[in-house]
């Protein structure tokens, strides 16, 4: 399954990229998979992914959780608790 995922402001500043395209396994999983393939990366994305960074996600323009079902094709979207106009 394939995902397209895009970051926002101070991400996408820190992650030096706008957006990617995620393979994840099987039909169908959670955002918290998202999450957990980005933070195995290391530095800076472990850190500002972690649990307790207060970042945002939306799928498919829905603002979503962790436990936010995710399909092939989706568009997740990450940002930081703040994101300026």
């Amino acid at each position: 399954m394939k995902v397209k995922v895009l970051y926002f402001a101070k991400l996408r500043e820190l992650f030096g990229v706008e957006g990617e395209e995620l393979e994840l396994a099987g039909e169908r999983a959670y955002a918290a998979a998202i999450i957990d393939v980005l933070r195995k990366r290391g530095e800076p994305w472990s850190k500002e992914l972690a649990l307790d960074a207060g970042y945002r996600m939306a799928v498919n323009q829905t603002l979503a959780g962790l436990v936010t079902p995710v399909q092939d094709g989706d568009e997740v979207a990450i940002f930081p608790p703040v994101t300026g106009g």
